[in-house]
């Protein structure tokens, strides 16, 4: 369908191409252990919601207007999360909310989805260009070259980089400022309904909404059934027939 006329397709990357190996709570208690603190786990992914919401709220887009740099955004969230479980000796938890921000870039704390590797290859059989376009800091070129993704794509956008998050359209069309393509010709596939699907749309972009679980919420229940990827082989599968096609015509 669209395929023979697509010439850029932008990714989301957290929950779409990587996941987290370990919860939040499961990685600050590693760390906080070797500095001889002892908090649960649970505590910690309780704790880290709260003061992830309570910084966003506070600080968007990593307190970018507010003179933040993104680290310095992390590094208090991190000393807020451990605040709030009631440890406060600042001159421990600065060096290890630093060490926590550092860590996050290698690939030891990062999954790649099975179905992403395959997906991304039959993209640049077909000479689709690829990039990136997900609410993150720059840190997200490290985490995808340590993951060995970051080669399939053109660029990535991210919010910090753009200055604007989703689902602002404005940074979707920052992107295709960028590869200079018209939105009739741009897909984009994330696995948020506003963030992703909604705004991608917004933008005049197609979009596909990713769920590997099969479990679609009421929002996402708008979604026509052929926008929905239960997992990134239906893209291969379209894009295979596709190069089927060019091939045919070539030989």
């Amino acid at each position: 369908r669209y395929t023979m006329r697509l010439k850029l397709l932008t990714w989301d990357v957290k929950d779409t191409l990587l996941c987290v190996r370990r919860s939040v709570g499961e990685q600050y208690y590693a760390e906080a252990r070797s500095r001889g603190i002892q908090v649960r786990p649970e505590s910690l992914n309780k704790s880290f919601l709260m003061a992830y919401k309570m910084q966003n709220k506070n600080f968007p887009n990593y307190g970018l207007t507010k003179g933040l740099s993104s680290k310095q955004w992390w590094v208090d969230t991190v000393k807020q999360t451990f605040h709030l479980c009631g440890v406060n000796e600042d001159k421990i938890l600065t060096p290890m909310a630093e060490k926590l921000y550092d860590d996050f870039c290698s690939a030891k704390n990062w999954e790649v989805f099975s179905d992403v590797r395959e997906a991304l290859s039959h993209c640049d059989a077909l000479g689709i260009r690829l990039a990136v376009i997900s609410n993150f800091d720059q840190r997200l070129e490290r985490i995808l070259a340590h993951c060995s993704l970051r080669h399939h794509f053109e660029f990535v956008l991210t919010s910090e980089g753009a200055g604007v998050a989703k689902p602002d359209v404005s940074i979707f069309q920052k992107a295709l400022a960028m590869a200079k393509v018209e939105p009739g010709y741009a897909a984009h596939i994330g696995d948020d309904y506003l963030n992703d699907y909604k705004a991608a749309r917004a933008a005049g972009m197609e979009s596909y909404l990713v769920k590997r679980t099969g479990q679609l919420d009421s929002l996402q229940e708008e979604v026509p059934e052929e926008h929905i990827l239960y997992s990134l082989e239906q893209v291969s599968n379209i894009l295979n027939i596709e190069l089927k096609k060019k091939k045919k015509k070539q030989s």
